[in-house]
């Protein structure tokens, strides 16, 4: 075995493919979705290295073309789970001990697999299953994916790295072990890139995963399992199930061995499975770690001297890119009545040149919300705001799901700060307004902080002293804090990301934070020559 110590290849972001008109990726991703379309996957689960089919069948469908049929994959149910933890505690002592380079390797491996022969694969099924366009499965499924891999082994050194300082006859260590027991990943529709490295960021720190995709991400995890696979990830290792909710839970939280709860999704199930643990938590053999990133009501709010071109511009991407199911988009802003008819103007001209379509034709700048129920919650919000006397839409406020779940980017204008859609998520492509009073400015702060999400939040201004109070009475309202630009949109390794209060733990995916909390440390003390007598001199 070698002895030496190694330094991994120095991380840096995977760069951001254009897609433009006559590109070879384009070409390639183009062929890629229209065989991915042509074919229908029989797609099963995996535990333990092996392909796991039920027969009993879930069918995926684009939410874009929600009658064509991409295939099926087949649901576990309670006996599946109790496998899959059982697979992960059998691969887990021989992973832990695993070199640390080597398990890097397994996820460099897999950094350039999906860099290279699976990077339109992957972009193809985000593509096809999830509803995003060329250009927001690029930043996502290949190049997040890439960063989270290669700076989470960047990450994993600096931690091993990190040591105590040893007095004289003393060395003093730090070992940094995993969790004793298995991990439980659920992860979430919206972002492939967040799905992997939801178990890929305990994994690699040498934990053992039970993975549970959200049922409209399955086609796309099952593209990261063979990526896995082809990466040398040992059986049992990450074991990928798909089973109801309750089942589940009721599996996982009842277990002795359950060592960790790595979580992405909504406020509402976080809050309950913490109260299910808590409630278990004399069953289990060490506290279990819990790390969640849940909701947001993100906020843009602008200060008079800001530019009303760059509000308005941070207003549309920030809010309905990806049609607004990004944890950090914009869904409420603040703007000052001095320039509400400038930002205005420019929002309403941005919102009547966006095509709203299939992500296959590259024209269109919205494309459909995930599912049916999806569908019917946003389009509630948006008909409340029509009925309402406090809001009234201005744009948008379209919908319709003939054919795909396609909703009109929309905006409503609130009278009252506290209407429904400036405090609650809708997780879609509305964005609400409330202009106030260029006085009212110290009491609009306060608006904003009162809000019991604090994930992501954006302030515009010119004046510094200005900027630098907003960035003081706004300190805890968001996780991710962005001056003069739109709240969506970090990059691993430059913007580790994760919010506070409803929005979740904090733990800062893409950063050592994070990692962290997937293991265990234990000090350790070697004298190199004990002592023999138990007096102190003082006795003399």
């Amino acid at each position: 075995m070698s002895n030496a110590v190694f330094n991994p290849p120095v991380a840096i972001n995977e760069p951001i493919l254009s897609y433009a008109p006559g590109t070879p990726e384009r070409e390639e991703l183009q062929k890629t979705v229209a065989a991915f379309r042509a074919q229908q996957k029989d797609i099963p689960m995996f535990i333990n290295g092996e392909e796991v089919r039920t027969g009993n069948t879930v069918s995926m469908h684009p939410p874009y073309d929600h009658k064509h049929k991409l295939g099926q994959f087949h649901m576990g149910d309670k006996s599946h789970v109790q496998k899959a933890i059982d697979s992960a505690l059998a691969a887990r002592q021989a992973w832990a001990d695993m070199p640390w380079e080597q398990r890097a390797s397994v996820f460099l491996k897999a950094a350039e697999l999906v860099a290279g022969p699976y990077r339109q694969k992957l972009n193809a099924a985000t593509m096809l299953a999830q509803s995003k366009n060329a250009f927001q499965a690029e930043i996502d499924a290949s190049c997040e994916y890439i960063d989270f891999l290669r700076y989470n082994v960047e990450f994993m050194r600096r931690i091993y790295s990190e040591q105590p300082e040893s007095s004289d006859g003393v060395w003093n260590r730090l070992e940094y072990r995993p969790l004793e027991g298995f991990v439980f990943a659920i992860t979430p529709f919206n972002f492939t890139a967040i799905a992997g490295n939801l178990c890929a960021a305990p994994a690699m720190m040498g934990n053992v995963i039970v993975w549970k995709p959200a049922d409209s991400q399955v086609y796309s995890a099952w593209v990261l399992m063979e990526i896995f696979r082809e990466a040398g990830l040992p059986d049992g290792v990450i074991n990928l199930i798909y089973a109801d909710g309750p089942d589940a839970g009721d599996v996982v939280f009842n277990h002795p061995d359950f060592a960790g709860l790595h979580f992405t999704g909504s406020t509402g199930v976080f809050q309950h499975l913490w109260k299910t643990i808590g409630m278990n938590i004399g069953k289990y053999k060490s506290y279990p770690r819990i790390v969640g990133e849940t909701g947001g009501k993100d906020f843009i709010i602008a200060h008079q001297s800001s530019n009303a071109k760059e509000v308005a511009t941070a207003i549309t991407r920030g809010s309905f890119e990806f049609q607004g199911q990004k944890c950090s988009a914009a869904s409420r802003a603040y703007i000052p009545a001095s320039m509400w008819e400038e930002v205005k103007a420019y929002v309403l001209a941005d919102v009547k040149s966006i095509k709203v379509g299939s992500p296959e034709d590259y024209s269109n700048y919205v494309n459909a919300v995930i599912d049916e129920r999806a569908f019917d919650k946003i389009a509630g919000f948006i008909d409340d705001a029509k009925a309402s006397t406090d809001a009234e839409v201005i744009a948008g406020g379209g919908y319709d799901k003939s054919e795909g779940y396609f909703i009109e980017p929309t905006v409503i204008l609130a009278s009252d700060p506290k209407y429904t859609t400036m405090c609650d998520e809708i997780f879609g492509p509305v964005i609400t307004i409330y202009v106030y009073d260029d006085a009212d400015f110290e009491a609009t702060l306060k608006l904003v902080d009162d809000n019991s999400y604090a994930l992501t939040g954006a302030i515009f201004a010119k004046d510094r002293h200005v900027l630098t109070h907003m960035c003081k009475a706004l300190e805890n309202a968001a996780g991710n804090f962005y001056i003069n630009d739109k709240p969506t949109g970090a990059v691993v390794g430059q913007q580790p990301f994760g919010g506070a209060r409803k929005s979740g733990t904090n733990d800062k995916a893409g950063a050592m934070q994070n990692l962290l909390r997937w293991v265990s440390a234990r000090t350790i003390k070697e004298t190199f020559v004990p002592a023999t007598d138990y007096r102190y001199p003082y006795m003399g």
